[in-house]
């Protein structure tokens, strides 16, 4: 496989095929993300794609390859004209495969028809990570995330409407003054996106990004991480999804945890609550990563 740049994707690509179809983000203002900074957005030569997918065809049993994640920051972009070759000669290439996944904008869902999600996934494309990262209107206008809360909701609801999950993407500590108001309106976007994976994640602020600019001039700190972990109990406390799997098991979080929402929320809330009065360790500064 051929790749560019750093490669990024969900804990729960580990072991994943990753194909790089596009090239960086076609968005790429959020100001806390130096993820496809160094890169200029391209969708890469369909040609190129599938000849990797074929030289992965060649160097790795059929029967070994179950999941394919399409990269890079926001895949779902890819025309039909891309998606539906590369979903066809995967499936040709590994007829074991069982799930297919991107991340996703909100946007990406919204530019395509509903015919078109329908084709993506009757064709294998399953699971879409989508990042709101906050619920927060105003936060989401602070970050240059580029969609509102409304539009997060009306993309789960198409994707779930042609069949596809969703896995929703929290960022603890980005809010600044609005820690509590994000915190809420993050577990209300959850509850409304209904997604059957929802994970956090927390901030870290990166050289080379708009939110490092603002902290060296004082308009930015991550919150201490009592603060974070309140943050955290306030998403979880309002956010009631039908099943979702939740995880807090990415390297920048400081207590990893797991569980069903909203089965095991009072259980997940008594973790918190006891890792705030230092009841519970957590993971060490050093241990901790992007």
């Amino acid at each position: 496989m051929r790749y560019e740049g750093k490669l990024y994707r969900p804990p729960s690509e580990a072991d994943s095929l990753i194909l790089q179809a596009t090239i960086g983000c076609s968005w790429n203002h959020c100001t806390y993300c130096d993820m496809y900074r160094e890169k200029s957005f391209r969708v890469r030569d369909l040609r190129e794609s599938l000849e990797d997918l074929d030289h992965a065809g060649n160097v790795a049993a059929r029967d070994e390859v179950t999941k394919l994640f399409v990269a890079d920051g926001d895949a779902l972009v890819l025309p039909m004209d891309h998606w539906l070759p590369i979903l066809d000669r995967s499936r040709s290439l590994f007829p074991h495969v069982r799930r297919v996944s991107c991340y996703a904008m909100a946007r990406n869902v919204l530019e395509k028809s509903d015919a078109e999600l329908r084709e993506l996934r009757e064709a294998g494309l399953s699971l879409l990570y989508l990042g709101p990262e906050s619920g927060d209107d105003a936060t989401l206008k602070r970050i240059a995330k580029g969609d509102d809360a409304a539009a997060h909701v009306l993309a789960a609801k198409r994707a779930h409407a042609a069949g596809m999950q969703i896995s929703v993407i929290a960022l603890l500590g980005i809010a600044g003054e609005r820690a509590r108001e994000h915190a809420t309106a993050t577990g209300e976007l959850v509850t409304a996106m209904d997604p059957e994976f929802f994970s956090a994640l927390t901030v870290t602020v990166v050289p080379g990004t708009p939110l490092f600019t603002l902290k060296q001039r004082g308009k930015f700190h991550v919150p201490a991480v009592p603060d974070l972990l309140r943050e955290l109990r306030g998403m979880v406390a309002s956010a009631h999804p039908t099943n979702a799997t939740f995880r807090t098991n990415h390297a920048s979080n400081y207590l990893p945890l797991g569980g069903q929402l909203p089965r095991d929320s009072a259980r997940i809330l008594d973790v918190i609550d006891a890792a705030v009065n230092g009841e519970i360790p957590l993971r060490p500064e050093h241990h901790r990563g992007l």
